[in-house]
């Protein structure tokens, strides 16, 4: 009886540890897609390099999770940045020196980045 209660109680915990760990990494794609927005460069990917629990965070126990992102300047090569977290909050991000967006002369610039494509862009009659 007691045994059977010991092993719902660890396939609880387990499961708020793994579901903890997917908002954790959505929470990391939407801030990377909406960082990638501001530095007007492409988001690729994201994939967590690693996780540790971790005490503290608004629940006593939570995790500490790396995670790597791709992204690109012109469409052709791709950087790596790193996100750090612990819980749901995130604490530090880490951005490679990369240069400066020309997304005039991308192959596939357009979409909501900027380019010739994106309504308002390309005053300079280039694209034409």
């Amino acid at each position: 009886m007691m045994s059977d209660f010991l092993i719902i109680v660890a396939v609880v915990v387990i499961a708020a540890f793994f579901w903890q760990l997917r908002q954790m990494a959505e929470l990391s794609k939407a801030y990377a897609e909406q960082s990638c927005g501001k530095q007007r460069v492409q988001f690729v990917s994201i994939a967590m390099l690693n996780a540790s629990p971790s005490i503290g965070g608004q629940t006593g126990l939570c995790w500490n999770a790396k995670f790597m992102f791709e992204f690109s300047t012109d469409g052709e090569n791709l950087f790596k940045a790193h996100i750090d977290m612990k819980g749901k909050t995130i604490k530090k991000v880490s951005w490679p020196i990369f240069p400066e967006p020309d997304w005039q002369s991308a192959p596939m610039a357009r979409g909501k980045f900027g380019g010739c494509g994106s309504g308002g862009g390309c005053n300079s009659g280039k694209c034409r």
